[in-house]
Formats: structure tokens, sequence, C-alpha cells
């Protein structure tokens, strides 16, 4: 696991100046709004030794405002803290809401070390691991954010970076005897080391493996995960906030656009996207969109006035029904994998992989276990296609119950909508509020920064179309630009 880390990256002086002030005015701008917020950080940062991990402290330190963060350093526990059970001393420094807490050695340390040395077993460090994971949801589940970053180096690096601090007399104090007894032990350390990330990174708290071996790109690295991750967080809180006061209840279903105006901006949309898909293909920018929502909700009609202004060559249209005998036999994600774009392409989803925390939570196909699970792994598959460099939208079509009514009705009474009206759609009509439940919590677990939840109201359909057609011109030029 540790390749990624050896391909021996590096970050000029003039590159590392130059995006510097941008990064440290994020970090500020984003601790200021985490003092409001109703979590705290823990960052961990590890590695091995000579890895730059004191030096990335040092600019953690330099970069965020030391009123609301605090440096925790852990040496072996001391007489007081052998008395109490082991993770004592880490409860009783925990950061406050709204602060963060910078961790030099944590409770990976002392586990990690005593395997190297061979004071303790596999079964051992396999039942300690086990409760650091405990641990660590035991946080998570109280609303803590955990950013865990591990800097390695390889081993000549490691020895040439120990050699150079010793040369120095104002750095030599800072090789020690056990860090030259630790390199010796490097291939038994590294192996141990592996262990333990593999089975403690999670999708709540995952480890960033980042190579040390250049101070200026490890810095930056670490800066800028770290900014990623409680951004993403704060948006997910305040995602929940809204929930908390009944999220699709608070969208506004009164909107509504006069035909004229749909007329003029259809056209206006229609005619950027087409101009905006032409040049994604050239530059190979694949697109995802996934369209969820009620039973009438709009989403056909709008995916009809998107794939209009697109070249017929350059999309697909996925529609997901329950899945067939063959699927079945496969992970649930196995049939979304298979239409994922090629470069430049789009793929449009009618219905999703987000079926299994909808229908198949409420009806029971799948267990509380899987459908829960389904949140990280539906983040981790989305995340995944974002780092190949597709673009993920997702768009929920709301409407009202009376308004879901009325267009069964109208379907009803023309000839050729009578496929889409079925015994099973009023059926669904009597699990309402269970449905609206589980969007809920799904928009709240997995709209993220890069891939977010759009709302979309739907009670008025050319209203509707016209905001997603409008989004995703936004994000398809936004996403462009960057390129």
């Amino acid at each position: 696991m540790f390749e990624i880390a050896e391909l021996g990256h590096t970050v000029s002086k003039l590159d590392y100046n130059a995006q510097i002030p941008a990064l440290r005015t994020k970090l500020l701008m984003t601790q200021q709004q985490l003092k409001g917020c109703e979590f705290p950080v823990i960052i961990l940062i590890s590695g091995v030794d000579g890895g730059g991990k004191g030096e990335v402290i040092n600019l953690l330190n330099e970069w965020l405002d030391p009123r609301y963060m605090r440096t925790i350093a852990f040496a072996r526990p001391s007489d007081e803290e052998k008395e109490r059970p082991k993770f004592w001393r880490f409860w009783r420094t925990l950061p406050p809401k709204g602060s963060i807490g910078i961790y030099v050695g944590s409770w990976y340390s002392e586990p990690l070390s005593q395997r190297v040395y061979g004071k303790t077993d596999d079964n051992i460090i396999q039942i300690e691991l086990m409760e650091i994971r405990q641990l660590e949801q035991e946080l998570i589940d109280g609303g803590y954010l955990i950013i865990k970053c591990w800097l390695h180096l390889k081993k000549d690096e490691q020895k040439k970076r120990l050699k150079t601090l010793e040369k120095n007399p104002e750095t030599r104090w800072q090789v020690s005897e056990r860090d030259k007894k630790h390199l010796k032990l490097y291939d038994e350390f590294l192996g141990v080391a592996e262990k333990v990330l593999t089975e403690t990174s999670t999708a709540n708290a995952p480890w960033l493996v980042i190579e040390g071996a250049d101070s200026r790109y490890s810095s930056l690295t670490v800066g800028k995960h770290i900014l990623r991750r409680i951004q993403q967080h704060i948006s997910t809180q305040e995602i929940i906030n809204l929930e908390q006061q009944n999220l699709l209840d608070s969208l506004d279903l009164s909107l509504k656009l006069d035909k004229k105006t749909y007329n003029k901006q259809l056209s206006l949309y229609q005619g950027k996207l087409n101009k905006l898909s032409r040049i994604a293909h050239e530059q190979k920018c694949s697109s995802v969109l996934v369209f969820e929502g009620w039973d009438a909700g709009g989403k056909g009609g709008a995916i009809r006035r998107l794939t209009r202004a697109v070249d017929a060559r350059g999309y697909q249209i996925i529609p997901i029904a329950a899945p067939s005998e063959e699927e079945r036999q496969h992970h649930y994600l196995w049939r979304f994998w298979r239409h994922i774009p090629r470069a430049g392409m789009l793929t449009i989803y009618d219905r999703s992989w987000y079926g299994r925390v909808l229908v198949e939570r409420v009806e029971g196909f799948a267990s509380e276990k899987e459908w829960m699970q389904a949140y990280s792994e539906i983040v981790n598959f989305e995340e995944a296609m974002m780092a190949h460099g597709i673009m993920v939208l997702k768009f929920w079509l709301h409407i009202d119950k009376d308004e879901q009514l009325a267009r069964f009705k109208a379907r009803e009474q023309i000839s050729y909508k009578h496929y889409k009206i079925t015994e099973e759609d009023y059926r669904n009509r009597e699990k309402w509020d269970d449905y609206q439940c589980a969007v809920n919590e799904m928009v709240t677990r997995t709209s993220t920064q890069n891939a977010p939840w759009i709302l979309v109201e739907g009670n008025d359909k050319k209203y509707a179309r016209i905001k997603v057609l409008k989004l995703f011109c936004e994000h398809l030029e936004k996403i462009l630009d960057e390129k």
C-alpha cells in the first residue's frame, strides 16, 4: 500500500510559494467556520522516523489560528497513565467542539511499537486494532471528525534524511539512538505499519499515505487534505441541520415558470449545453448524472429536455428497475460499475444505486446492516469516479403528495401513458412518510462537496426542467474551466 508514496513526488520552491498563500487563507477561513460548528476535529500525524512529521505539525501551527487549536504530544505512558485504562490519556485531551486537536503520537503508537519490538504477537495487535476501530467509531458517532495522515519514506530516503540531520550541528539533536535502532528495524516496522493502516482505514476515518521525501510536497498535500475533509464535514453538518427542519418540506413547491419564459430559457440552456457537451467530449471530460425522485416526479421529462441538447452518440441512458437474476448474483454496485462512461461521454441513470437506501430499505429487500453500510459504499463508489475525473451530479425531483395523485390520474386518461402507472405506484403512496424519512437520511449521508445532491422543486414541470438544465450547465462549465 506504500507504493503510491514512493514515486518521487516533488514540488518546486516557486510552485510551493505560489500555492501557500491561497491554502493558508482557505484554512483560516474554514477554521473560522469551524468555530461555529457542533463538532471537533482530531488530526493524527503519524509515519516513519524522518518522514517530516515535525515539519508538517510546525507548519500547521503556523498556518492556523493557535487560539482554536492545540497540539498534543504523547510519549511513553507515565506512571499516572499506566494506572488507568490505556485510552484514558487520549480521552482527557480531546478537543472541544469548534476546535482542532493535532496529535503527535496517538493510540496507534504503542501497539505498533510493541509489535515491531516483538513484545506482542499478531493475535494481540489484532485485538488492539479492533479496540482502536471501536474507539474511533465511538468518537465519530459522537460527532468528531478524525483526519489521519501517514508520512512515508523509503528505506534509503530515511537513511539519507537521518544522516543529513546528524551532520548539521543545529539539527543533530533530532536524531536519537532510538531513531538509528528503528532504521535497522525498517522492514519489520513497514510490515506492521501496513497491517495497521489496512485494518484501520475506514470510510469515515481513512488513512492518507503521503510521500515525505520532499517537505514542500508533503506539507501542501497534508494541508489540502485537512482543508477538504473539514469543508466536507461542515457541508454535511449543514445538511443535517436542514434535515432536522425536514429537508424536503423546506422546499418551495409553488415555484413555477410561465410558458413564454420557459421556452426562452429552454432554448438558451439547451444551446449552452450543446456547446459545453461538445467541448467536454473534445477534452475527454465525462459526466454521470443521477435522477431520483417520487413516482411521477418528472424525471423522464427532465432527462428528455437534457438529451435533446446532446449528440445522441455522446450519451447513454441507463433505466434501473429491479435487479435481474444475473445481477442478484453479484454485489449490488456491480450493475452500475458496468455502465461508467468512457472519457468524454455522458451516462444518465434513471434511478440508481440509491435504490439500496430507498426502495430496498423501505420494502425490506435489504437488511438494516446492508443499507446502513451502503452509505459509505456509495460515497466511496462516487469518489472513485471523481478521482478518475468524472463529474457526478445527483438530482432529486420533489413533488407533494397531491401533485403526485393528480399526475397518476392524468396518466390513466392518456393511452400512451398507461404503461407508466401500476398498482405498485399507488401502493408506494401508502409508505410516503417512510420514503421521505429515507430520502432525508440519504441526502444527509451522501451529499458531498464534489458530488452534491441537488433538490429540485418539481410541482411545476417547466420550472424543474429548467433548473436541471441550468445547474448541469453551471457545474459542467466549472469543471471545464478548472481543466
